[in-house]
């Protein structure tokens, strides 16, 4: 008896050295990630493990929500972040400042809407003229810009609204919209298509064509060092994010009842509203967005030719 308790403790030990072992060999990777339905193909990514099927070994992946593509890049910039997704501006802008990354694949793009619960607020002149404050998620976001190129567009100073500008979650500044707190809002899905939908307030229309959903609005960027030092698990993480996209867009059911858990909707409107998404691979837009951000002060540096944003796997534009 004491012979075969010794044996099976051998045994254990050596299973738990074994595991200590392969958990010591596993590829680790953190994403920082943020908040809403442009973000659906990491929550299938996520739950369907699709990166760590397209890696050949042990991967550990700590996903992180963060509130900003700020936060994002500070994360780069310390190292302890691998990979993140946000907005095509603010990484646009990461890159400008020498923020060690580049994008390395599309995300989603979706529609934009600037709301007002004001009746007497219609056009941009209106807005100038009134003062009147503008909810967006933060200051030199995606959204700025595509606020300041639609007024670019329209024939105005792309920064008449700067001063305009509170800095709101998309959550938060829906209901202050709604509670009367803001007169203006400019969000994305899902929170354009509830507030659309919302009696007393109506849609500034100019906004709608800058930036269409067919251009980039969410991107992923990975760290150069990433790129450079581990190509299996950079390809894998490519691959894995291609496949995330392909199941949204075959499966829209199956993804509504994930990312419905996450914020609320029902699991038909979440359905409705990422079938009017755009997810795909291939980048639109960006060079113009990034040529855009330098003539309009932005950015301070020149952010170069498509080749100097992407790396050199990603297909668009």
């Amino acid at each position: 008896m004491k012979k075969m308790l010794a044996m099976l403790l051998a045994a254990l030990l050596l299973l738990a050295c074994a595991s200590a072992a392969s958990a010591e060999d596993a590829a680790r990777l953190t994403i920082a990630y943020q908040y809403g339905l442009a973000y659906a193909p990491l929550v299938v990514a996520q739950t369907e493990k699709f990166i760590e099927q397209a890696y050949d070994g042990a991967l550990e992946i700590e996903w992180v929500q963060m509130s900003s593509g700020a936060d994002i890049n500070t994360g780069v910039m310390s190292g302890s972040v691998d990979v993140g997704f946000m907005g095509v501006g603010p990484a646009i802008t990461g890159i400008s400042k020498n923020v060690s990354y580049k994008i390395f694949t599309n995300l989603s793009g979706q529609e934009h809407g600037l709301m007002t619960n004001d009746e007497s607020l219609r056009t941009y002149d209106d807005i100038i003229d009134s003062y009147s404050q503008i909810a967006l998620v933060n200051i030199g976001s995606i959204q700025h810009i595509i606020l300041a190129k639609s007024l670019a567009d329209n024939g105005f100073d792309p920064h008449a609204l700067d001063a305009s500008l509170v800095a709101m979650k998309h959550p938060d500044g829906m209901s202050a919209l709604l509670a009367g707190s803001v007169p203006l809002h400019l969000t994305t899905s899902p929170y354009i298509y509830r507030e659309r939908e919302t009696e007393g307030l109506h849609e500034i229309e100019a906004l709608r064509e800058a930036w269409p959903k067919e251009n980039s609005f969410i991107v992923g960027v990975a760290a150069i060092a990433l790129y450079d030092e581990n190509r299996p698990l950079y390809d894998a993480l490519c691959a894995g994010i291609a496949d995330a996209i392909d199941y949204v867009n075959g499966h829209v059911e199956a993804t509504a009842a994930l990312t419905s858990q996450y914020d609320g909707n029902s699991v038909e409107d979440e359905a409705a509203w990422l079938r009017l998404g755009n997810y795909d691979t291939a980048t639109g837009g960006v060079e113009a967005m990034a040529r855009f951000m330098y003539e309009n002060a932005f950015i301070e540096a020149d952010p170069g030719s498509y080749a100097d944003l992407v790396f050199d796997n990603v297909r668009g534009d």
